[in-house]
């Protein structure tokens, strides 16, 4: 990073249609990890994976926690996909999150050269946190309040959100680019991580015969769900139940669905929006259980060195 902020945007970022395959982590923020924890993680996830951003999952409530991140991020040189969480109690907490991510976009001079995007998530659709069209005009109204920072929005959701809602076609009309969640551990086929392609390709298709050709990133799961977007689980528990019985849970199986998204790198490059770019779905055990590259105590569950080209 520079010693000062620039002074414009331009030609700060990468163009979107140039990212594709590996992009760095989902990382929840319920712990609201203090500044020093957050530059050592972000770090980490630049110089030890290569990764490019980090995806925000959850929710810290403390003022400034955001102005943390920015700071952290900017010191490690990572993006963030920063993240306006509904929870799961059907509380109005995310209008205040809203205003509170947006004041902090339009006043720290260093973040909109961290903050990739704005997502409202997590699965709101399928959650049935507001109306598809409610949504959409959520989506517009903050599009329309970051414009003089340049930050797009989206929406973090499944396929199937989408299509609960009659396509929801309004949403993604609305959104920049689209983020979205995979659930293949979950899918009645499902067997191994190695070979959920199927599952995967399945709602990628869907999203590109509906997306207009815009830009895709496979981001992250709902914990209300215990879900992964882009992961497989190593264990299970009271929420995370396969629908197949054949369907394993290990740390064999999540390592080689990540090592199966590697093998579809040009698939994934291939894609229209000049392709699809993925999060592994997450930092650590202790942010979600069973879903973590990190175990507990620190050390990798199994060797993560993804492909970020191909």
């Amino acid at each position: 990073m520079p010693s000062t902020t620039p002074d414009t945007l331009d030609n700060w970022w990468c163009p979107m249609n140039s990212e594709y395959a590996f992009l760095g982590f989902s990382y929840e923020v319920t712990a609201c990890q203090s500044l020093d924890q957050l530059k050592t993680e972000f770090a980490d996830i630049r110089n030890n994976f290569d990764g490019r951003y980090v995806r925000l999952y959850g929710a810290c409530d403390n003022p400034g926690f955001y102005d943390d991140v920015v700071d952290a991020a900017w010191e490690a040189g990572v993006g963030v996909h920063a993240l306006i969480w509904f929870g799961f109690d059907g509380g109005d907490e995310w209008q205040t999150r809203r205003d509170s991510l947006i004041s902090t976009l339009t006043s720290n001079p260093k973040a909109k050269f961290v903050t990739r995007g704005v997502q409202f998530g997590s699965e709101p659709l399928f959650d049935n946190v507001l109306p598809h069209e409610e949504l959409a005009s959520q989506v517009l109204s903050v599009k329309t309040q970051l414009s003089g920072v340049s930050v797009p929005v989206t929406v973090s959701e499944l396929a199937f959100g989408y299509q609960e809602r009659g396509g929801a076609q309004d949403v993604l009309d609305a959104i920049d680019f689209i983020n979205i969640h995979m659930l293949p551990f979950f899918s009645t086929e499902a067997t191994s991580g190695g070979a959920a392609w199927s599952q995967v390709q399945t709602d990628m298709n869907w999203f590109i015969q509906h997306g207009n050709g815009k830009k895709m990133y496979f981001d992250e799961a709902s914990s209300s769900h215990f879900s992964a977007l882009n992961g497989w689980p190593s264990v299970t528990s009271p929420g995370v139940q396969a629908n197949s019985a054949l369907a394993v849970a290990s740390i064999p199986s999540e390592s080689a669905y990540y090592t199966m998204l590697d093998s579809h790198c040009e698939d994934l490059k291939n894609a229209p929006g000049g392709g699809i770019g993925w999060f592994a779905h997450i930092y650590s055990e202790s942010q979600e259980p069973g879903y973590g590259i990190y175990a507990n105590n620190g050390q990798l569950k199994f060797d993560f060195k993804p492909r970020t080209s191909c």
